[in-house]
């Protein structure tokens, strides 16, 4: 497989209530896997930012089905409408699974995605043959005398901004990304297909397809609800935690900090830590990072298959 090309050359739709989940597939077809890894993205992003690390996977493991859904109200799942939330979001997981005839799956999630899966290894442990996640998953420390949009607002203010935004055209919006902190001198034809696929509209008028309700109704979420902001340690299956050094802006404060990090550590001796060297929240795995996500997914495999022999 050429470098940065479409590792997903299929896809399934997954009926649900509100509307059919769009699932990116790459790899064999789920029934003719000998593994099947469901890989979810972030609260802005879509299944494209799961290219390098598919590719590369694959590239590896022929043998392997990697599924990537767009989550409801992102890419090619916009109009699927609410309930949203993070309980939602991994409940869809679920169905996925179901939908496709499958028993069990190694669950990988970036960002707000680490949360949705740690969800849903946490509520249905039998789904979850292991867990990676990957720079997010964990209770992020916030203050409890703030109002919900405003602690929203200044988590994720750039983004939720982003998703009000027009453009004039395709070049002005992938031109808005290149001047991004965090991916200026890092782009590449990965980076602008995730960029492409965000973008609907017509000449003057383009913008994000990102449902801003469904960022707003998620994000609250992972600032309040305690169900999900601890379910990574009720995940019982082997569990992988990758960590990002650069935060959002590529500044040097990573998402999960340190003493986070840490805390985790000491009350989940069984999982594995490890710090991705020179990578922000983005480029973890839209850049230099995606072999060492692939790296910990297959760490994941080979768990699965000691564990079944």
């Amino acid at each position: 497989m050429s470098a940065h090309c479409d590792p997903f050359t299929a896809s399934e739709s997954v009926p649900l209530a509100g509307g059919a989940l769009f699932v990116a597939q790459a790899g064999v077809r789920p029934g003719d896997a000998e593994v099947v890894v469901l890989a979810v993205h972030g609260i802005t992003a879509s299944h494209h930012s799961w290219r390098p690390v598919a590719r590369e996977l694959i590239e590896r493991h022929p043998e392997v089905c990697v599924l990537a859904p767009d989550l409801r109200g992102r890419g090619r799942s916009a109009d699927v409408g609410s309930p949203y939330g993070i309980a939602v979001h991994a409940a869809d997981v679920a169905a996925i699974l179901e939908h496709l005839g499958v028993a069990e799956a190694v669950l990988v999630g970036h960002s707000m995605g680490a949360f949705v899966v740690a969800r849903a290894a946490a509520d249905r442990p039998e789904l979850a043959s292991a867990v990676v996640l990957v720079d997010g998953g964990l209770r992020i420390p916030a203050p409890a005398n703030v109002e919900p949009d405003a602690l929203l607002d200044a988590v994720l203010g750039p983004a939720i901004a982003r998703l009000q935004m027009t453009f004039a055209s395709p070049e002005e919006y992938i031109a808005f990304w290149q001047a991004h902190p965090a991916l200026a001198g890092r782009w590449s034809d990965d980076i602008e297909a995730y960029v492409r696929a965000d973008l609907a509209g017509e000449a003057g008028v383009y913008r994000s397809v990102v449902n801003e309700a469904a960022v707003r109704t998620d994000g609250t979420e992972l600032l309040r609800d305690a169900d999900t902001l601890e379910a990574a340690g009720r995940v019982r299956a082997p569990l992988w935690l990758l960590r990002a050094p650069r935060g959002l802006l590529d500044d040097p404060n990573p998402l999960i900090p340190q003493a986070v990090r840490d805390s985790f550590a000491e009350a989940q001796p069984g999982a594995t830590l490890e710090d991705v060297p020179d990578v922000n929240h983005y480029t973890i795995i839209l850049g230099s990072g995606a072999r060492t996500v692939a790296d910990a997914i297959e760490a994941a495999i080979a768990n699965r298959r000691v564990a079944a022999s």
